[in-house]
C-alpha cells in the first residue's frame, strides 16, 4: 500500500532541517526501494516549507515504524503531518494494470446504466 505524507515544517524548521539533513539522507539512502516519491515542498521564494513523501509499505504499522526511525520525524521538524493511504495507478506497477482499471470502470458503468 502506498502512503502519501504531507509534512509542513515548524516555523524554525530551516535550522532543524539543516542540522538533521545528513542523518536523514543517510537513512533514506538505504531505503530507496520504499519510495515512490520524496522531496521538499518549496515556497514561491524557493525556500523549503516541508516535505512530500510517497512510500510503499505493507501497512500503517510499517509506516509508523518508518516514521519512528527517520531522523526528520524523530527531531520534531514538522509542525503538522497529514497521512493518506493511496494506491498507485500510474505509472503502471505491472503491465496491463491500467487497462484492467479501465475495464473494471467500464463494467461498473454498464451495470449502473
Amino acid at each position: 500500500m502506498e502512503f502519501v505524507l504531507y509534512c509542513i515544517d515548524r516555523r524554525d524548521g530551516g535550522k532543524i532541517r539543516q542540522q538533521n539533513r545528513a542523518a536523514h539522507l543517510a537513512f533514506i539512502s538505504t531505503r530507496q526501494q520504499l519510495f515512490r516519491y520524496g522531496g521538499p515542498l518549496l515556497g514561491q521564494d524557493g525556500m523549503t516549507l516541508g516535505s512530500l513523501i510517497v512510500l510503499s509499505l505493507p501497512d500503517r504499522t510499517a509506516l509508523e515504524r518508518y516514521m519512528d526511525e527517520d531522523p526528520y520525524f524523530r527531531c520534531d521538524l514538522f509542525e503538522s503531518i497529514t497521512v493518506w493511504p493511496s494506491r498507485q495507478v500510474i505509472p503502471e506497477t505491472s503491465p496491463g494494470s491500467l487497462a484492467g482499471e479501465l475495464d473494471k470502470q467500464r463494467r461498473a458503468a454498464a451495470v449502473q446504466s
